[in-house]
């Protein structure tokens, strides 16, 4: 049986689409004040509840050029028992 290589339907034992990547970091993102994608540092802002959300600020000028919430849980939480 010839299968489809674009689909993306579950089958036992393949994770699922969403679950296949996990979280990104940002190594580039456009900043305004440079007017180019440029390297970026990124730094934890607060831990919350709900996960811990960093920044992203240019590496050049200092720029903050934008957020992320990680809900994976953070350096900062006690162990799940």
């Amino acid at each position: 049986m010839n299968r489809d290589p674009f689909d993306h339907t579950a089958s036992p034992g393949r994770p699922q689409p969403e679950d296949m990547y996990g979280e990104f970091n940002a190594t580039e993102l456009y900043c305004p004040h440079c007017r180019q994608a440029m390297p970026v540092r990124q730094s934890l802002l607060l831990v919350l509840p709900d996960g811990d959300k960093y920044e992203y600020r240019c590496a050049r000028c200092g720029t903050s050029v934008g957020d992320k919430l990680d809900r994976a849980g953070g350096i900062y939480r006690p162990a799940s028992r």
